[in-house]
């Protein structure tokens, strides 16, 4: 189920934001499940503060619109009134994705208690923790003079499950590609996205 791949990614990724890889841990199966279990409280978490934003955007959105009705019976310029309809109906859309998105994560959290999407999550986990050497050295060589610890925290592991994805799991180039990108949209920021683009379209020419 793709859905449950993407969810199982997510779900990896927050799991090794709560590792500390200084201190080059090795863990079992139990804590990588306590682990794990934080991870989706934190995602739930996040699920209930994407609703309260959608809710104070749709408000915000509905104030512009009255604001520009009342500005069109004022005889204010119609040009100025369609822009800031239109600004407000790209906003709701914008809104109503995110809360669809939002939405949806009850069903795939419900999954999560299946024991084949724990399993991916603690695989994901476990290859890199035991494997962080070999994979951060062999991403350093598609960096082109840059080094993996340089970057934020977020990037690093982000690159990692890619990595874990193409030489471990099998999964096609092109998906493991598409899914780094789409994490890299919700969990980085700009500089961020523009670099892990640029190292996994090296990896799409070099397989490492």
């Amino acid at each position: 189920m793709p859905h449950n791949k993407s969810l199982s990614r997510e779900l990896s990724l927050i799991s090794l934001g709560l590792i500390n890889e200084k201190s080059n841990p090795k863990l079992n199966k139990y804590q990588i499940e306590e682990i794990f279990e934080s991870a989706l409280d934190t995602l739930i978490n996040h699920c209930r503060d994407e609703l309260d934003n959608c809710e104070s955007d749709l408000e915000n959105a509905a104030q512009k619109i009255l604001d520009s009705e009342l500005r069109e019976g004022m005889d204010f310029s119609s040009s100025a009134v369609r822009d800031e309809l239109k600004q407000s109906l790209i906003k709701i859309e914008n809104v109503m994705n995110t809360l669809s998105i939002t939405l949806d994560f009850p069903k795939l959290i419900v999954s999560s208690g299946q024991i084949d999407l724990r399993e991916d999550v603690n695989q994901r986990i476990d290859n890199i923790i035991n494997n962080l050497v070999i994979i951060d050295s062999d991403i350093d060589k598609a960096m082109e003079g840059w080094r993996l610890k340089r970057l934020p925290r977020i990037d690093r592991d982000i690159l990692r499950l890619a990595y874990v994805d193409i030489n471990f799991l099998d999964t096609p180039l092109a998906v493991a590609c598409d899914e780094a990108v789409n994490l890299a949209n919700k969990y980085s920021d700009m500089r961020g996205r523009k670099f892990i683009n640029g190292v996994l379209r090296r990896l799409q020419t070099v397989k490492l």
